[in-house]
């Protein structure tokens, strides 16, 4: 190789090094600058922009530089377009590593906001990077003479045979996105089966939900039988849900002075428990004529369906406790037999 190639290559190399390492240097000074201006400001989205840029920028100023040396030095046609295509292709995944990060990031903070219902599950993140690294493949198979209409071809005639042997897996794809389109389930939602299994649902991937029960165990239900099943969503349309607690008093009771003696325990109960909306104003309602008592019913509401648990256990204590003071019976069930001779 004649010599003067090889110092016209050597520049192309420090050249495009040096863009390299301005890089590393704009991502490790400049960067975390623009990220801690763009937090303070009221638009997200900017957030999510420049932390998707994290070890992306050397490579764009390496390839910017790789380009502004090959047209200083024109050294090769054949090493230029080989280089041109390498190039191209490596712009268009890190384009397709950026796209996938910000639509990633996008979902995330979209489902952490209150006010969308827009549920972050792992089977849409799969779905949208599968999609950007098919389009970017394409185009890269493009440049390289690859035509992308024979490969088009043998998959439609291939997914035919695929769809017929994976009938179920597809069956339960299929619902997942089924699922997650309504909207009616959710992360974080609190749901009970008509099997009987319930939980916190904890992510829809593209075959199963798995939702994470109380006892701290995860199950595993797939999506095909998800979607018809029986389900009782405890967080929809809201997480707040009435609890109620049946008392029992004795007829020679005051139910005037049992009603107002339930109200104050039951509103010192929310304002004292987590979990207890005291905004909301607890209902006493006497509803039964028992075979040794009259019935009452103490509604008051919590949060969400995991605070009534800590919350029924405090207001069974204090109802006890305070008609034990008061001296309001709470009677034994008993019945009166009468024998005729």
């Amino acid at each position: 190789m004649p010599a003067y190639l090889i110092e016209q290559y050597s520049y192309i190399a420090l050249i495009s090094m040096s863009g390299f390492v301005l890089g590393f240097l704009l991502e490790k000074l400049i960067l975390p600058l623009i990220e801690s201006f763009a937090k303070k400001t009221s638009w997200k989205f900017d957030d999510v922009i420049f932390s998707s840029l994290k070890r992306l920028l050397p490579v764009w100023t390496f390839l910017i530089s790789f380009s502004i040396a090959q047209n200083l030095f024109d050294v090769n046609p054949t090493f230029n377009a080989l280089a041109n295509k390498l190039s191209f292709s490596l712009a268009v995944f890190t384009l397709a590593i950026l796209a996938i990060r910000i639509f990633s990031q996008f979902f995330k903070f979209k489902t952490n906001d209150d006010t969308r219902n827009l549920p972050s599950t792992s089977i849409i993140l799969n779905i949208i990077r599968v999609v950007i690294l098919l389009i970017a493949l394409m185009l890269i198979l493009q440049v390289f003479d690859v035509s992308v209409a024979p490969i088009l071809t043998a998959l439609g005639v291939g997914g035919l045979a695929v769809a017929l042997a994976l009938q179920e897996t597809l069956s339960n794809l299929f619902s997942g996105i089924q699922i997650i389109a309504s909207e009616k389930i959710r992360n974080g939602d609190y749901i009970k089966l008509d099997s009987g299994q319930e939980g916190m649902v904890i992510d829809i991937t593209w075959r199963n939900t798995i939702i994470k029960a109380l006892q701290n165990n995860l199950i595993i239900i797939p999506n095909s039988k998800l979607s018809s099943a029986i389900i009782v969503n405890y967080n929809f349309p809201e997480p707040e849900l009435a609890l109620s607690l049946e008392v029992s008093i004795a007829y020679e009771s005051d139910l005037d002075f049992v009603e107002k003696l339930s109200m104050e325990t039951a509103r010192e109960v929310l304002l004292r428990v987590e979990g207890g909306l005291s905004t909301i104003e607890p209902s006493i309602r006497y509803h039964d004529f028992g075979d040794s008592a009259i019935g009452l019913r103490i509604t008051v509401m919590a949060s969400e369906y995991a605070s009534m648990f800590l919350l029924k256990h405090e207001l069974v204590k204090a109802i006890h406790k305070k008609y034990k003071e008061h001296d309001v019976e709470m009677p034994y069930p008993m019945r009166t037999v009468i024998i005729k001779k």
